[in-house]
């Protein structure tokens, strides 16, 4: 699977489906997560945060997307009761799997 694939299957289940399952599945065990808000060093860890609160009523629509061997980006349009705002995320896979997340956006929007 190419690192867009995985990109655009974790976007799917985090903003589509909920499966976790699933999600859990494309992620490297030592994941390494990094976002305004929130760090996690394992899989384990965040994916069980999204268990406990899930983006309910969030919406993304893709607006970009870029891709190399072992990369991918995606650009999109986030939003949720209250808040609308264009978000990133690069993705670094090694063996099929996501091996890093780094979210990038304004938190001003949140406010």
């Amino acid at each position: 699977m190419t690192a867009l694939n995985l990109a655009e299957q974790y976007l799917q289940c985090v903003y589509e489906t909920g499966n976790w399952d699933q999600l859990r599945e494309i992620l490297a065990d030592d994941l390494v997560f990094k976002g305004p808000w929130y760090d996690f060093m394992n899989a384990d860890d965040y994916v069980n945060s999204l268990r406990v609160d899930p983006p309910i009523g969030f919406t993304c629509a893709l607006i970009e997307s870029y891709s190399n061997d072992n990369s991918a980006c995606l650009i999109y349009h986030f939003s949720k009761p209250g808040v609308s705002t264009i978000m990133a995320q690069l993705f670094h896979t090694v063996n099929n799997r996501i091996k890093s997340i780094n979210l990038v956006f304004d938190t001003a929007a949140f406010r």
